[in-house]
């Protein structure tokens, strides 16, 4: 299962509904990858699941500031 280490999204279930209002059962897959995002304080690339959102917003603030506001420690990541 696929799920993003800032945000926490993750798939979702959900109902297909037909034109008789029959309902089964569906997922909701979000948009995450993976991606090799450089560390300049580590000095290294890290490897993440993000979603969109995220990765928008580690270009916006960068990886460090957004790990620290969601309180995640990129030490422990695998490079």
């Amino acid at each position: 299962m696929a799920k993003c280490v800032f945000t926490g999204k993750q798939v979702r279930s959900a109902n297909n509904v037909s034109h008789a209002n029959n309902r089964t059962k569906r997922q909701q897959l979000p948009n995450v990858h993976t991606k090799r995002v450089f560390v300049p304080e580590l000095g290294r690339t890290v490897r993440l699941t993000l979603s969109a959102r995220a990765l928008r917003t580690i270009t916006r603030i960068g990886v460090v500031a957004y790990a620290r506001k969601v309180g995640l420690d990129l030490k422990c990541l695998r490079s």
